[in-house]
């Protein structure tokens, strides 16, 4: 597993590939769903970005089945750890598409 990048304190930091932003992704997952109007049985964050933000945003590449991904910011509130993540938005994409942040 690669350890993450150094943050960025103006804007995003570089891609990191691992899974332990999986978690992040599951606490949003419902809200996911009801703005999308869909229902995913694949689920699997492959990407992230983080931005320091009063917590912190993750911009998060997901996938979703075949050839298509989410690509959600999910914002971790201070102190980190025991807070409810919030999802702020979210869009569909395919796998080709680069993870940039959309908001």
């Amino acid at each position: 597993m690669a350890s993450p990048e150094p943050l960025k304190y103006n804007g995003y930091g570089e891609i990191i590939t691992v899974e332990n932003c999986q978690k992040y992704c599951d606490q949003v997952m419902s809200e996911v769903e009801k703005q999308t109007g869909k229902q995913y049985t694949v689920y699997v964050a492959e990407q992230y970005r983080i931005e320091p933000a009063g917590g912190r945003n993750f911009l998060i590449k997901v996938h979703v089945g075949g050839d298509n991904y989410l690509h959600m910011i999910v914002y971790q509130p201070l102190p980190i750890g025991g807070r409810c993540c919030t999802l702020r938005g979210v869009q569909e994409k395919k796998a080709y598409d680069p993870l940039e942040p959309f908001m």
